[in-house]
């Protein structure tokens, strides 16, 4: 019990104190055994730790203290798979526990043995006939057909067995619990027999589906959709809509089906009922009489409903879709939304839902439209020509909504310069004067006002595209004040990383995502706004760390995963198992994931090799911009993945001088890997090519669409090619290595692409891309340069891999040099002559050495530039501009790690 006390608080070196002095008394103490190797784990001894834990894990225990000891062991040492090892063989002693039987389920479970979980859950079963056992074996089939291969396997074979299970219980009438139902109800929709699913959920089974509201109802309307029975999916959301007619999703089924018949020219039958659920509407008259009451009704109701106007309007744009409007009076466009703002516009939710159907207005009215809004708005100016205000949050809220409006419809699109800077003048007076409503507001909570601040940086935010630097810098600062008002506004946040990457001041970055604080799935939809700049600017430590973050998600979501399914087993909500498993697979095929565990290894190498290891508003993306993005970073990985692959694929060449007779083995071991080096250096190309071809297509993203990748810097500032010829360097070389020094034109080669290579280094191409002031100051504004410390970070890599490149070089030359030397001494001639070859790699590598000292130089020089700054000079004294500053000033990556070489 006390060493158990110890483990719990943490104190880990108490506890193997502990356990050593109960072992001294009992030698065979098992449990104690445990406890000690997980004090081991836990304080870094893994391999000690795993020797006890197997030692006791031989004897086979059937304790529960060791079997739950040693439980807790495996998990933390990431061995799921020895868990189960470990019940099979408890089950074998103890045949009849139900506690290990059910140990041993959830232990495949974890490991996602779908196969053994059927066997398990029936061995179950015959131990203790309870249900639940019985419907785990018949869940497991469902799984082994979702993770099969073979779409076939899974339709004639495991779900058929599993269906048969299921028809077995309720011939007996043993079904008991809701999530049996579920299960047979799931079996029939894989199997696509929709009729038999229909019949169970309206049948007496379907009686038993109440936890959810409107489960059977749901269950009902999405058989009907896949039987295409549009007269019960109308009757039946007609009568759902009758029982709460603010449900939206009932409109759109109601709507649909009552085209759908009457294109199918459908009538009611004379006699009989008009369908399984009673009344059908097939005509539009019946749908527009049928909505007009539904508002009728609305007044009635104890809350407003907005599902009645909305609905009038989706059926005013259906009916004008089909050319067949006017013949049904359902009112102007124009005026329904003008009634719907005067009920609703003090709702944030107001916005978004006309957004929708902006469309149903002629553009030539959107100015008179907004203007009729504006009229109705109860603000008060203190004098003639001031700025009229808003009395309270109501009024606040309406007056958010039409100036979210008058973005949308574009209104301030066809402003210039002027009126623009107008306009972001006036939503900031709107900004600072609704903050008085949030005195109240706590920390986590956010302004009332936030909105006009983001829309004014928007605004900015196109007069900088548009060519106007100074605005940037004014978009910093609204931001910044609106961040201290709203300390947790995410918009606000990712707005303020964006920029900054964009202006090259990764410093404030790395502090504003962590206080995102993102969750889980987040650090994939947000992550890469990070991870995509943080080595591009220098901070390797930061990239490092960032990518790291990332990592550590992808990689505990597998764990996490497979306890949620467990838990899904335990409680019998197995609807929710295979959306489990898509989840996991779906973050496991995330694009991201794969460029983060590339970058991280370039990262990786990177540090090794010197061992110094220190959406806003209005623009929504558009699909096409989205396809292209997923394009760009695809071609994007393959060329950062195969250069990694080239990369670490150099150390298995290293020479090894082996003795005579065992040449031709050797031979073929490092032969097959120049193989594999000359084939990806292939592939490479072949990726630049296609790199090149979508470049060509010149797309500019939107400023917050998807930041675009590194492609672009890495083709133009010369790095890709200069990459190139250094692999095909290795592979020259390497003739050279096995064919001796016999052939003087691959001497020659080799000599040539050491000429080369210096040239594109210090020449035009590379260094010359990385000279220049960061920081530039031009007419009182201040303008940055991102380009040149992201040509730097390239031009620091490719040093990188000619440095790798030269060692491996060195390890070929060396031995030939020093058989020639030998050879010198035993003739006592002079007249050996030493081939150009030496010479060539001689005045290559003083002249990476002096190249290296120059980028030093340059890097040291940059940072004095940076710090002597005098900000004094410029015109915007602003704390904000000593952050970008200090920021930009403590970009000392690149210098650290050429010092190491």
């Amino acid at each position: 019990g006390e060493h158990r006390d110890y483990l719990d608080n943490g104190n880990n070196k108490m506890a193997i104190q502990q356990a050593d002095k109960l072992l001294k008394k009992h030698k065979d103490l098992h449990c104690a055994k445990v406890l000690k190797a997980i004090g081991l784990q836990r304080t870094g001894k893994q391999d000690e730790a795993y020797a006890l834990a197997q030692e006791v894990a031989a004897l086979e225990p059937t304790d529960d203290n060791s079997l739950q000891a040693l439980t807790i062991l495996y998990r933390e040492m990431h061995r799921p798979e020895l868990v189960t090892k470990l019940y099979e063989a408890a089950v074998k002693k103890v045949p009849n526990s139900e506690e290990y039987h059910s140990h041993l389920f959830m232990a495949y479970a974890r490991v996602g043995e779908y196969k053994k979980m059927q066997q398990a859950g029936m061995a179950l079963y015959k131990i203790v006939p309870k249900n639940p056992y019985y419907f785990w074996s018949v869940m497991s089939l469902i799984m082994q057909s979702i993770s099969a291969q073979d779409e076939n396997l899974s339709k004639t074979m495991f779900l058929p067995l599993a269906e048969r299970m299921v028809e077995k219980m309720v011939k007996e009438d043993k079904i008991e619990a809701e999530a049996e139902v579920e299960l047979y109800y799931m079996i029939l929709e894989r199997l696509e027999k929709y009729k038999e699913a229909l019949d169970v959920v309206r049948g007496k089974l379907g009686e038993k589906l109440t936890s959810e509201l409107q489960s059977r109802e749901n269950k009902c309307m999405a058989m009907y959709k896949k039987l295409h029975r549009w007269p019960e999916c109308n009757a039946l959301a007609r009568r759902l809509l009758l029982k709460n007619s603010d449900d939206w999703q009932f409109y759109i089924t109601y709507f649909d089906s009552v085209f759908q018949l009457i294109d199918e020219s459908w009538t009611p039958p004379a006699e009989e009922e008009h369908s399984l659920e009673g009344e059908v509407h097939c005509s539009i008259e019946q749908a527009v009489n049928f909505i007009e009451e539904r508002i009728a009704g609305e007044s009635r109701s104890s809350r407003p409903l907005r599902g009645p106007f909305l609905a009038k309007l989706e059926l005013i744009r259906r009916l004008r879709h089909r050319g067949c409007n006017d013949e049904y009076k359902l009112g102007d466009p124009e005026e329904l939304m003008f009634q719907y703002f005067k009920k609703f516009g003090d709702k944030p939710c107001c916005f978004t839902d006309l957004k929708v159907f902006v469309d149903l207005l002629p553009p030539s009215q959107y100015t008179k439209f907004i203007q009729q809004l504006l009229d109705i708005i109860p603000l008060v100016a203190a004098a003639e020509d001031e700025v009229a205000l808003p009395g309270d949050i109501k009024a606040l809220q309406q007056h958010l909504c039409v100036v979210q409006l008058s973005r949308l419809l574009g209104i301030y699109h066809t402003m210039d310069k002027k009126q623009k800077l107008a306009v972001v003048r006036e939503l900031m007076l709107r900004y600072r004067h609704g903050l008085e409503f949030g005195k109240s507001c706590l920390k986590t909570e956010l302004q009332f006002s936030d909105y006009y601040c983001l829309l004014a940086v928007h605004l900015l935010l196109d007069l900088w595209l548009e060519g106007e630097e100074a605005a940037v810098w004014q978009c910093l600062t609204l931001l910044e004040e609106g961040l201290s008002h709203s300390p947790s506004n995410a918009q606000f946040k990712l707005l303020l990383i964006r920029i900054y990457c964009r202006l090259g001041a990764f410093e404030p970055v790395s502090e504003l995502y962590s206080s995102l604080d993102a969750k889980h799935i987040q650090h994939d939809t947000i992550g890469y706004l990070l991870t995509r700049y943080a080595s591009s600017l220098g901070h390797y430590a930061a990239a490092s760390q960032s990518c790291n973050f990332a990592l550590r998600f992808f990689h505990s979501n597998q764990k996490d995963t497979s306890e949620y399914i467990i838990q899904a087993y335990k409680y019998g909500a197995f609807e929710k198992i295979p959306e489990f498993i898509a989840f996991r697979n779906r973050l496991n095929s995330s694009l991201h994931f794969a460029q983060v565990r590339t970058e991280r290894m370039l990262l990786d190498l990177l540090l090794e090799n010197w061992e110094w290891a220190k959406r806003g508003l209005g623009e929504d993306i558009s699909e096409e911009h989205r396809k292209l993005s997923l394009e760009e970073e695809t071609l994007w990985l393959r060329i950062r993945s195969l250069t990694l692959r080239l990369v670490s694929g150099l150390p298995t060449l290293a020479h090894t001088i082996q003795p005579k007779n065992s040449e031709k083995t050797a031979e073929n071991g490092v032969s097959s890997k120049i193989d594999t080096i000359r084939a990806l250096l292939q592939q490479l190309e072949a990726a630049v090519d296609s790199g090149k071809k979508f470049l060509e297509q010149k797309i500019q993203y939107p400023v917050l669409g998807p930041p675009p990748t590194r492609m672009a810097g890495f083709f133009s500032n010369g790095s890709c090619q200069c990459q190139t010829s250094l692999f095909y360097l290795v592979s020259d070389i390497y003739e050279l290595d096995t064919n001796g020094l016999g052939k003087s034109e691959i001497q020659e080669r080799i000599g040539n692409s050491f000429k080369s290579l210096v040239e594109r280094l210090t020449g035009n191409d590379l260094f010359n891309k990385c000279k220049g002031d960061l920081i530039e100051v031009r007419d009182g504004t201040l303008k940055t340069h991102p380009n040149l410390l992201e040509n730097l970070v390239f031009f620091v890599e490719t040093i990188s891999i000619a440095l790798w490149v030269s060692s491996y070089c060195d390890s070929v030359l060396r031995p030939f040099k020093s058989n020639l030397q030998k050879k010198k001494k035993k003739k006592k001639e002079s007249s050996v002559a030493m081939p150009p070859v030496f010479t060539h790699f001689l005045d290559y590598v003083t002249e990476l050495q002096t190249l290296t000292s120059n980028v030093i130089d340059h890097i040291k020089g940059l940072e004095i530039i940076l710090t002597a700054l005098k900000l004094e000079e410029l015109s915007l004294k602003d704390t904000l501009l000593l952050q970008v500053r200090d920021s930009l000033c403590k970009h000392r990556g690149p210098q650290e790690f050429l010092f190491g070489v």
